[in-house]
């Protein structure tokens, strides 16, 4: 008895078929098999094919914009939307330091800069999230798009989870402990950039994808993006170590080195991780050379990326400024 063919067999056959036969898919191509598997059109056994196909071969540009597209066409963004300046995600957590970086947001928006922050948690134990961050600081975490949007208006920064951003998305990366390994998800969550941001900052922990958030940016559209290895896979300068930043600007792509902060070669280790230092070091009560090199560091690449300074050195001194300028009273404006 022959049965008709699942009509998202033909993705998992175009990836699977070998070295030889197999490829990847067209960024139209993947944009259809989203489209069904955010539909819930596909089988399970054959969405935990198609993910881990793709995991092992590694997604192209062009299959993540194609992944991005689609997503993009679900969200329902509230028609009185703010202009955002800068897209922010957080899927990776922290395990090693702090989420400095988050001092660097709210530095920001306490200098006027409109951030959306996106991203997930619980995927891989042992590590501190950015929602778990923020509760325990009390700060607010938005519960839908029309949240985010009040937040970014009265105080210019909200972190959305991506379960409230894209359920299906949410699902998927959750599948990790089932998979055994981390999706393409990930990778496409960060690209995600729900308010049309015109600078998008991506942190990622393996330096392969570089290239592969720079290209899928680069096919999307996006005015500006900048990518780095990032603490942990997070967006947070390393302080004691140069970096590459991978960018894309007005069409143009390219790379900038940006020298080490601190002459210890060598990363330090929280073994505490004790979540009240954000607010001491915020404060000015703990000093801590390389907590304020991490955030002041993370604050010249974001200023760069907008476009807000001429070069690097005018980035970190006017980071180091607003710095000193913050509201120390205020963990957001």
């Amino acid at each position: 008895m022959v049965s008709n063919e699942h009509p998202f067999a033909q993705y998992v056959r175009i990836l699977g078929r070998g070295k030889t036969v197999g490829r990847s898919l067209t960024g139209d191509e993947a944009e259809a098999a989203m489209d069904m598997i955010l539909a819930n059109q596909v089988r399970p056994e054959q969405l935990g094919a198609f993910l881990m196909l793709l995991r092992v071969k590694e997604e192209t540009p062009e299959e993540v914009a194609g992944f991005v597209r689609s997503v993009r066409k679900t969200f329902n963004l509230p028609t009185d939307a703010p202009s955002v300046d800068l897209d922010w995600s957080s899927y990776a957590g922290k395990r090693r330091q702090l989420p400095w970086f988050l001092l660097s947001t709210l530095v920001l928006a306490q200098s006027g800069v409109k951030i959306f922050m996106h991203g997930a948690e619980g995927h891989t134990p042992g590590r501190l999230y950015t929602r778990d961050a923020l509760e325990m600081l009390g700060l607010p975490v938005a519960k839908n798009f029309k949240e985010a949007v009040n937040q970014i208006r009265s105080s210019n920064i909200s972190y959305l989870p991506l379960a409230a951003v894209s359920t299906r998305m949410h699902e998927i990366i959750e599948l990790r402990p089932i998979l055994g390994l981390r999706s393409p998800v990930h990778t496409i969550s960060r690209m995600l950039n729900p308010f049309n941001a015109q600078n998008v900052l991506q942190g990622i922990f393996h330096p392969g994808y570089n290239s592969i958030h720079q290209g899928a940016a680069l096919q999307l559209g996006y005015s500006r993006m900048a990518v780095f290895r990032g603490e942990g896979g997070e967006i947070e300068r390393r302080p004691s170590k140069s970096l590459d930043v991978w960018t894309v600007e007005d069409g143009e792509m390219t790379v900038q080195n940006w020298p080490a902060l601190l002459s210890e070669p060598q990363q330090p280790t929280d073994k505490e991780m004790q979540i009240r230092r954000l607010v001491d070091v915020w404060k000015g009560d703990e000093t801590d050379a390389y907590a304020i090199a991490a955030v002041t560091g993370t604050l010249a690449l974001a200023l760069h990326l907008m476009g807000r300074v001429k070069d690097q050195a005018e980035a970190q001194t006017k980071a180091e400024a607003l710095w000193v300028a913050r509201d120390r009273e205020k963990l957001a404006a």
